[in-house]
Parts: C-alpha cells; structure tokens; sequence
C-alpha cells in the first residue's frame, strides 16, 4: 500500500486548490488545507463529513497569507494536527479579476497599475509560497521526504498580463531554482499548471468567456496525487500541464507525455556567459 503523506495545500478550500484537496484525500493522504476563505472551507470539510476516513486526514486552517506571520503559523498548524509534513502544494494565489471583473480579458495598463495592486499581487503569488516553502522546508528535510508543488501559469500569460504573469513568472523561476538547490536531497519541486483557463471563481463571468469551454479544476487532481507519491521519487525541474496528463496511464507515463522542463530552459541559449578559466 502507498504511504499516506501530510500535504500542506494553500488556497485549498474551493476551485483548483479544492479539487486538489480532494484528489489527495482521495488518494490516501493527509491535507491540511489552508484558505483565507472560512466559508469554503467549511463547504470542504462539508464534502468529506461523512466519510470518516477522508474527515479524520483533512484539517483545515483559515490564513491570510499576505501576512507573514499567518505563512508560518499555517505551517505550524499543520504539524501540530498530524505532526508531521512531507509535501507543500503552492496554489493560493490572487487573479486579474481581483482588479475589476473584465479584467482577465481587458487588461489594464500601466497606469491602472497602482503601487497597492503590485505589492498586493507580489505579496501573496510570489512572497506568500517563498515563506510557506522556506518555513516547510526544514521538516521536509527532517522526513527525509519532500514534495514541492507550485502552481504558476502559462507562458503566454507570463508575456501579455500584469501583474499576474509577472508574479507567476517569478514562481516559475523559484521553482527552478529550488529544484537545483534541492537536487539529491530527496525534496522534489515541480511545477503543475492546468494548461488554459479554468472554471472557478478566479475567472470572473465578465471576464465574457465560455465557461463550458473552460478545463475543468478536477484536471489538477490526478497529477497532484502523482506528484507528491512515493512513484514520483527522482522526478523533480518539471512543470506539467494537467490538461495532458491522463489519469488512465501509470502515472510515471502520464507524466513524461504531460511535461517539460520548468522556465523553458532553451532560451538560455541566446545568453552570453562568462567561460571556465577566463
């Protein structure tokens, strides 16, 4: 039998990070969902109230991790409840919709910009899983098992939309930093996407796309519960489009037909670099 890991999930009440929690649960591990949101997360605990099993490994935290003190006291909590952490999903994360509902397809300028929509969407997309991760990261060690999953966005997106895809890009780059850094230590960090937009919340109805067109968040799911698993050991640099990875496969296969290599490391390519010895 798989072993059972304690997965902290940031955002991890409804939409995307709800789905996750639920794939974890499913699939025989520990969450401690963290959301700034009491309410949804209250409909979270509602969903797997009558199963025991799943009700006895979900704990949940309520947490505005904008505030630094909350990122460390949500990890707190999580060992407190199972005493123990083994795996981070970093999902929590703010949307262009946030600015005003049209605003994931009319995007604003830099004049609608202002200093307080920067430092609020840099606070919580960028700063808030450097913290969570950084307070994690010992007890990962400590496990001698670690899991880090962050969820970014696409490179299209990086490139057309601010300030969302400047802070995405900037996880991206964390992730393949902390890859490297981690490398052989037994931690593995990934990135996961779902690979286009998603039916949540995030994504206000002004927003004026389809929704029935939209991937659904349950894509992230499978992927997730592959990527914090025993099975998913020495996989680590890799970001995976959720959208691609089938369920039906063994996950090892599922994965390798559904990734790439975070930060699309080819571009370094066009870099000139200073030369061993000169």
């Amino acid at each position: 039998m798989a072993a059972s890991r304690v997965v902290l999930v940031t955002g991890g009440a409804g939409g995307i990070g709800g789905a996750i929690a639920d794939a974890l649960l499913a699939a025989g591990h520990c969450v401690a969902a963290v959301d700034r949101d009491a309410a949804a997360l209250a409909r979270l605990g509602a969903r797997h109230a009558e199963a025991r099993a799943a009700r006895d490994r979900l704990h949940r935290i309520t947490a505005e991790l904008s505030r630094e003190e909350d990122c460390g006291r949500a990890v707190d909590e999580a060992l407190a409840h199972f005493g123990r952490l083994e795996a981070v999903v970093n999902n929590a994360g703010i949307g262009m919709s946030s600015i005003r509902p049209d605003a994931e397809s009319r995007h604003p300028g830099i004049a609608e910009l202002t200093p307080a929509i920067w430092d609020e969407f840099f606070a919580v997309n960028v700063r808030a899983p450097m913290l969570v991760t950084r307070a994690a990261l010992p007890h990962l060690r400590k496990a001698g098992f670690g899991r880090i999953v962050n969820n970014t966005t696409s490179f299209r997106t990086m490139l057309r939309v601010l300030p969302y895809g400047a802070t995405k890009a900037a996880l991206e780059s964390m992730s393949a930093v902390w890859a490297e850094e981690l490398s052989g230590s037994g931690i593995t960090v990934n990135v996961l996407i779902p690979g286009g937009p998603t039916d949540t919340p995030f994504i206000s109805d002004a927003a004026g796309w389809p929704r029935d067109k939209m991937l659904k968040p349950a894509v992230m799911g499978p992927p997730a519960a592959w990527l914090v698993s025993d099975d998913a050991a020495g996989f680590t640099g890799q970001r995976i489009i959720a959208a691609r990875f089938d369920p039906a496969l063994p996950g090892c296969e599922a994965a390798a037909r559904a990734a790439r290599p975070i930060g699309w490391p080819e571009l370094a390519a066009d870099a000139v670099w200073l030369q061993a010895g000169a």
